[in-house]
């Protein structure tokens, strides 16, 4: 028998079951956001190749309303409906917070009611808190099925960053809308393993049967890859030479341990002076240069670099070692740091710390505590994993076995669509 034959067609399975399956989904992020080009158009492109007939349902920052904006959004629209997904966008609205939400579901509703009937839609996929409201009154009104995609805890997350007190008015609000949504959609997708046996107790879910996939964020590997040629051309133009170097990728403060790195680089230049940081951010430079400057680094060891999303893989080529320190706490259990997979899978190998989601088990350089001992320790690891010849091959083999958009992120959707729609 022919094993390659078999797999072929095992892997065609879901493509012929998800044939012309109608699905809304509905992101409250908007698609001429990063988070949008990157973490919701590429599943989706992938889901349709696989037959899926998307109707996507976006809220669409200020930006889309301009001139240049409308010019963008019309251009993607063509595209997307070229790859079979119809694309709709609703203005999102921030301030005041509640009456701007509330009246963001209202007119969610409103309008993918419409969607649903004109497109005779048979599931409705949210991305997040505020989009699995609207799914859910979609799923009463019409019976049709649901898919809550978690992304993050928010009533906790909003009190881990201390903009809400827990038990105050907007928390309570949050988690009883969370316990209405767990009690009536058909499936949950968590981005962590270790988030889902703590959720699955909570009320709404608790004692029920419902179907559940893990998927991580994930990253194009065709786009996100390791090329020696690129990497020496800009290693060269940044004046970096030979030299050992770190990079972060990403926003200041905030959920990121700025200041912690800063120590971190601080002891890496202390046992080699002539290593740099690349700081890939659209954060503040002044910022960058007052952590640099408080620790006593020269401007000879650090370089700040607002990169665009298309050039992101080249910068990230051109380091060594991926460095990402995110605050710990409950809600990060349920968090799956993007840049960790950019990382890998350009080849780098990866400084984190840990206690975030489930990058505990990643094959990293893991810090528990940022003191001198732990950074000494970090520092020892790095010099081992980068005098490694393989290394490179090693973090993007972990990638394409992680983080894989095509194999691990869309395959995983691909089976619960299959699962909620044969259930």
């Amino acid at each position: 028998m022919d094993s390659r034959g078999d797999r072929e067609e095992s892997a065609l399975e879901p493509r012929n079951d998800l044939l012309n399956r109608r699905v809304l989904f509905i992101s409250y992020n908007g698609m001429l956001e990063p988070l949008g080009q990157t973490q919701v158009l590429p599943y989706l492109r992938e889901l349709a190749k696989r037959g899926v007939q998307f109707t996507l349902l976006s809220f669409e920052r200020d930006k889309a309303f301009t001139a240049d904006g409308q010019r963008a959004c019309e251009e993607l629209k063509r595209e997307l409906a070229g790859q079979g997904i119809e694309w709709h966008w609703l203005r999102y609205h921030q301030r005041p917070s509640l009456p701007a939400t509330a009246y963001d579901v209202w007119a969610g509703i409103r309008y993918a009611s419409g969607l649903v009937r004109r497109n005779k839609i048979e599931m409705v996929h949210a991305r997040s808190h505020i989009p699995a409201t609207i799914a859910l009154a979609l799923k009463r009104k019409f019976g049709i099925k649901m898919i809550f995609d978690v992304r993050g805890l928010m009533a906790e997350e909003y009190v881990d960053a201390r903009h809400w007190p827990k038990d105050g008015l907007r928390y309570r609000i949050t988690k009883a809308v969370e316990r209405r949504i767990f009690a009536g959609t058909d499936a949950v997708v968590t981005l962590t393993e270790r988030i889902w046996p703590i959720i699955r107790e909570w009320e709404g879910l608790k004692g029920r049967e419902v179907h559940h996939a893990v998927v991580p964020c994930c990253v194009d590997l065709s786009l996100f890859k390791f090329d020696e040629q690129q990497r020496a051309r800009l290693r060269s133009q940044l004046n970096l030479d030979d030299r050992f170097t770190l990079v972060y990728s990403g926003s200041l403060d905030g959920w990121y341990l700025t200041e912690q790195m800063a120590d971190f680089f601080a002891s890496v230049v202390r046992k080699q002076k002539d290593a740099h940081l690349l700081w890939l951010t659209m954060g503040s430079r002044e910022r960058v240069r007052q952590l640099m400057s408080e620790r006593g680094i020269s401007e000879q060891n650090f370089s700040i670099h607002s990169v665009v999303s298309k050039e992101m893989p080249a910068y990230l080529a051109a380091g060594d070692v991926g460095i990402s320190f995110i605050k710990r706490c409950f809600s990060k259990l349920a968090s799956s740091p993007t840049k960790n997979a950019e990382y890998l899978a350009c080849g780098l190998p990866i400084v984190i710390n840990s206690g975030i989601g489930d990058s505990d088990a990643l094959p990293a350089i893991v810090i528990d505590d940022f003191n001198d001992r732990d950074f000494d320790a970090a520092c020892t690891a790095i010099e081992a994993a980068v005098n490694d010849p393989n290394v490179k091959m090693k973090s993007r083999s972990i990638a394409e076995k992680v983080f894989d958009l095509e194999t691990v992120g869309a395959e995983r959707y691909a089976h619960l669509y299959k699962s909620v729609f044969s259930a």
